[in-house]
């Protein structure tokens, strides 16, 4: 279980890795070209599995605070894609690939940044649940009404393929964990691996099948990724703020607006648009996990000097 945890705690540099390697030699990943929402939907699966119902019946008792967590979810971050994709000099595949991104839930990947950062997990968790389970809907109507200025948006196979790849695993995640008795605890060390692999996986296939676009329009769309998610991050912050949030839940909102499940993103592109449009959410992806991973390592860093300072 050791190795296991190590894997999954190395998300961030085993992402960035396997997104040289694909820029290298593309042939490493356009393997996958036939399988990659598979290894989406065992990222959802494991997370599924994983779910503490505890946690979130105790969360759930404040559906006030969740409520504006997932309108804050689902208002700032897919508005913020499209002035993105609006302002910035970006081909129209490529723009739309950041409305997807933006229109996005939340990710598994910042349930565990929230827990390492301090902040309030069981929140965290709750929030990327309900967006999760909302996905269905929200998402294909948000990227057909920002996106349909850049190109045609197919709703109802978008909602079709959400289902399939989102909601029918995480249910049957769920009821695994009712089913597994004393193997639990085998399967929660093994999900997070899981889930790990995949987006290395999804990640990297992306990357592979834009090679060439990289090299054309790479530093655009670059800077487009550090804004998007920098101004998720404050955004997140300070509405938080706004709604009186304690330091730990504006540290998860911050967290859960600022991440979005680019994965689920670029599984999207793929299947409905062309493989321009997966560029942004690839791109997004390895950088979010960088960006969050390295703040919560210097929150962790903070926390420990301040409690040594106070003994």
């Amino acid at each position: 279980m050791g190795f296991l945890q190590r894997f999954s705690a190395a998300l961030a540099p085993l992402t960035l890795l396997g997104a040289l390697l694909a820029y290298w030699h593309p042939p490493l990943f356009l393997v996958f070209r036939s399988s990659f929402l598979w290894f989406f939907a065992a990222t959802m699966l494991a997370l599924g599995v994983v779910l503490e119902p505890e946690e979130l019946r105790d969360t759930l008792r404040e559906p006030g605070r969740i409520g504006a967590g997932v309108l804050t979810q689902y208002s700032v971050m897919p508005l913020l894609g499209f002035l993105v994709a609006w302002l910035l000099p970006l081909p129209p595949a490529i723009a739309l690939g950041f409305i997807v991104v933006a229109c996005a839930p939340g990710a598994m990947a910042s349930n565990v940044i929230v827990y390492l950062a301090g902040g309030a997990t069981a929140y965290s968790v709750s929030l990327t649940t309900v967006a999760t389970f909302l996905s269905p809907l929200l998402t294909p109507a948000l990227v057909k009404w920002l996106g349909g200025a850049f190109l045609s948006i197919p709703f109802w196979p978008m909602m079709k393929t959400i289902l399939l790849i989102v909601v029918l695993p995480l249910a049957a995640g769920m009821l695994l964990r009712r089913l597994l008795g004393a193997r639990l605890a085998l399967a929660r060390a093994l999900a997070p691996a899981i889930a790990t692999l995949a987006i290395v996986v999804i990640c990297g296939y992306a990357v592979a099948a834009n090679q060439g676009r990289i090299a054309q329009v790479g530093g655009w769309v670059v800077a487009a990724v550090i804004l998007l998610n920098g101004l998720g991050y404050l955004a997140g912050w300070w509405l938080a703020r706004l709604y009186r949030f304690d330091q730990r839940h504006r540290l998860a909102l911050a967290i859960e607006i600022g991440m979005q499940n680019a994965g689920l993103g670029v599984a999207l592109a793929l299947r409905h648009f062309t493989p321009a449009t997966a560029l942004p959410g690839a791109l997004f992806a390895v950088w979010c996990i960088l960006t969050a991973a390295g703040a919560s390592a210097w929150l962790r860093r903070r926390s420990t000097v301040a409690v040594a300072a106070e003994t």
